[in-house]
């Protein structure tokens, strides 16, 4: 996998859900989902555009029962696909991060491609709903991410009372930091970008 070939589709089924994402790291923004979780698509958009990441999504899910399962599967899918896309990280920028604001809301998401998944998740949407999607979700989209994409996440939302907002500026600091991480670091050309050689 080179830094200028850097897409992957990944389908995962279980008796749960079916899932299929295809992803371009370095492409325009551009984005399609069929997912049936309108808010959820909302925000994976804010990714896209802000991580200028190309991303197709498509889930069919156990939506009788709740969103659960579809949501931390599509995180899950997400993952596998970007870890199958970014290859053996040589030449990355590594680590990523942004602070975003929107109105009164500020967040801040810092992201290392460690090979160590970790999640630190600390927001406050101070409401269990945004429109239809139970806010508890969100921690369950990222949770699964960062188990199969192998990276260490760390999302504070440090001001912010509107819980739409708040969700926004995540979703877009996610996609910012992404995008920097991600970057080809040219001074790194052909470098495992860590001192033990692999990550």
């Amino acid at each position: 996998m080179t830094m200028t070939d850097r897409i992957a589709s990944v389908e995962r089924n279980t008796l749960e859900t079916r899932i299929q994402v295809s992803l371009n790291l370095d492409g325009g923004g551009q984005s399609r989902f069929d997912t049936g979780i309108p808010f959820l698509e909302h925000m994976l958009d804010q990714v896209a555009r802000h991580g200028m990441i190309d991303l197709d999504i498509s889930c069919q899910g156990d939506r009788e029962i709740d969103d659960h399962h579809s949501v931390e599967d599509i995180g899950i899918t997400l993952g596998q696909a970007l870890a199958k896309a970014v290859g053996d990280k040589k030449g990355l920028r590594r680590y990523g991060h942004a602070y975003v604001p929107l109105d009164e809301a500020l967040s801040r998401v810092v992201i290392d491609f460690s090979g160590r998944p970790g999640l630190e998740h600390q927001v406050d949407y101070r409401r269990s709903h945004i429109g239809r999607f139970d806010t508890d979700l969100f921690h369950e989209f990222f949770q699964g991410f960062v188990n199969h994409a192998q990276v260490t996440l760390h999302i504070d939302n440090l001001r912010g009372h509107n819980a739409h907002h708040i969700a926004e500026t995540v979703f877009k600091a996610f996609g910012r930091a992404l995008r920097m991480a991600l970057e080809p670091d040219p001074r790194m050309a052909g470098i495992m970008p860590s001192t033990k050689g692999s990550l």
